[in-house]
């Protein structure tokens, strides 16, 4: 049963009640379940005009050149400025960390990786990097052309990486974001499978800023509280650009073609949210998989792949997952407000309680 909703209290969208899809989360529900994954945050909240930072997802404890995952990208829609990307295609692999930010500090955030990697113990001889770097739009709430995330900043969130629970909302990537008219942010969820599909965990981070009709587990939540893009009689029409970041990472031994397979299921989840995939939103996916047998170094090449023919269960569990994670972002985010241009702009938190009602009186509960 849903737990009641008391003053400003922000709580994971599971907890309200909306546990999408079929599988079990992990024990974080997080992309941290998938053992080795990593995940640190920077937020910047200073003054009355900078509200943004940056997340790092680290894929294993060890140096990624050296031992690298393989890896798969997907654009949806490809209004964006993700770094690295036509490499990842090519090579189907990730030698860096992924660092997620906003749209102008993508230059700063490769500069940190290619710093970070350099200074990794036995790459004293390396000489190419490709930095593989993230972003949304935050300027609706950030000022964002001040530039407020430093190569500094970038740094210190990859250097304070960790497992176990991940912060969401208003944090990290997200500090700045919006998602369907209401404040976005930093959002996670995994899926395990049962033994009998192989038992592997599939976990998704996603950094939420954009727009649609939003849907919480099938239920119109944005219809309902009037706030959505083209609602041309609605108090506050939303606007649908701003982009999707999805970040996937599983323990399952998959080849970079069957992670690129994965990496476009997760824009079923991002769909079951109810996106518009509008003309100025980028909307990316990127997974990798982190299993001994599929890592590589210069000794050794990739000598596993998961059958084709049981890939269904892993492509169900990422469309579970990245849905989950959109709502704890949303859920979780506390709003935010910002003075940009001489005017004072919100971005309000969605309203629990008001959430909580609709589903009690869509499923009839006490």
């Amino acid at each position: 049963m849903a737990m009641p909703i008391q003053d400003a209290a922000r709580h994971r969208a599971r907890t309200l009640g909306f546990a999408p899809g079929l599988f079990a989360p992990g024990l974080h529900n997080a992309i941290t379940d998938v053992a080795g994954v990593r995940v640190g945050q920077v937020t910047l909240i200073q003054g009355e005009t900078i509200r943004t930072g940056v997340t790092a997802i680290l894929p294993h404890s060890g140096n990624p050149y050296a031992s690298r995952v393989p890896a798969g990208v997907f654009a949806m829609n490809g209004f964006g400025k993700m770094a690295g990307v036509t490499q990842v295609q090519e090579l189907g692999e990730l030698e860096t960390p992924i660092l997620l930010t906003n749209t102008l500090a993508v230059g700063r955030a490769v500069e940190a990786l290619v710093d970070w990697t350099l200074a990794q113990p036995g790459n004293a001889t390396v000489r190419s990097v490709n930095a593989v770097v993230g972003e949304t739009n935050d300027g609706r709430l950030n000022d964002i052309r001040a530039r407020g995330v430093t190569t500094d900043h970038m740094r210190q969130a990859l250097d304070q990486a960790s497992d176990g629970p991940v912060a969401e909302g208003s944090v990290g990537a997200g500090t700045g974001t919006m998602a369907f008219g209401w404040k976005g942010g930093i959002g996670t969820s995994s899926r395990i499978l049962p033994a009998a599909l192989g038992g592997w965990t599939v976990g998704a981070l996603v950094q939420a800023n954009y727009g649609g009709a939003l849907l919480m587990d099938g239920l119109p939540v944005g219809r309902l509280l009037r706030k959505f893009y083209l609602a041309e009689h609605a108090a506050e029409q939303a606007d649908a650009d701003g982009s999707v970041m999805v970040v996937l990472a599983t323990d399952a031994p998959l080849s970079d073609r069957n992670l690129q397979r994965l990496a476009r299921r997760a824009m079923a989840g991002i769909a079951r949210t109810g996106a518009a995939f509008s003309d100025g939103s980028g909307d990316y996916a990127l997974a990798f998989a982190t299993h001994a047998d599929v890592r590589r170094t210069p000794e050794h090449g990739a000598v596993a792949d998961w059958p084709n023919d049981r890939m269904s269960p892993l492509f169900v569990a990422v469309a579970e997952a990245t849905e989950e994670a959109v709502l704890n972002a949303l859920c979780c985010a506390t709003t935010i407000v910002s003075h940009l241009d001489g005017r004072r702009v919100t971005g309000q938190a969605l309203p629990l309680d008001q959430v909580v009602a609709l589903r009690r009186a869509a499923c009839r509960l006490p």
